[in-house]
């Protein structure tokens, strides 16, 4: 059995997932070396769907490809949100990339959640009375 686990090789896939759009990094796991790295938007031709979940399945099958020529057979997963005074979620095409790394072949280990948030940072923008419309 050990023999099995001495095969694999392990890379961490950095998943940023904003409103506008999605970014699948894959490096070593000292995070020094990219192995990959692909957008939403470098799959889609027009800017309104970048951040769209079709667009970020494309991108992580992609780089799951790529990784998988250099090597690759286990990943853990890191998904990160915008953070700070922005948004504490993560956009729409977190869910199906991680879904799409897993259906292309790659074994998942630990998916992290990396987003920034502030101890009491920054103030929002906005004003004392919020943004007035």
């Amino acid at each position: 059995m050990a023999d099995e686990t001495s095969k694999e090789m392990w890379a961490i896939a950095n998943i940023f997932a904003s409103k506008n759009n999605t970014i699948i990094h894959i490096t070593d796991l000292t995070g020094s070396e990219t192995i990959s790295r692909v957008t939403g938007g470098m799959m889609v031709k027009a800017d309104r769907l970048k951040p769209s979940p079709n667009a970020s399945m494309q991108a992580a099958e992609k780089a799951a490809a790529e990784a998988m020529e250099k090597g690759i057979t286990a990943i853990h997963i890191r998904v990160r949100a915008p953070g700070g005074i922005l948004a504490k979620n993560p956009g729409p095409g977190a869910q199906p990339a991680i879904r799409a790394l897993a259906r292309a072949g790659l074994k998942i280990g630990r998916i992290d959640d990396a987003t920034p948030i502030p101890h009491d940072g920054t103030r929002k923008p906005g004003g004392k009375r919020g943004r007035r419309v």
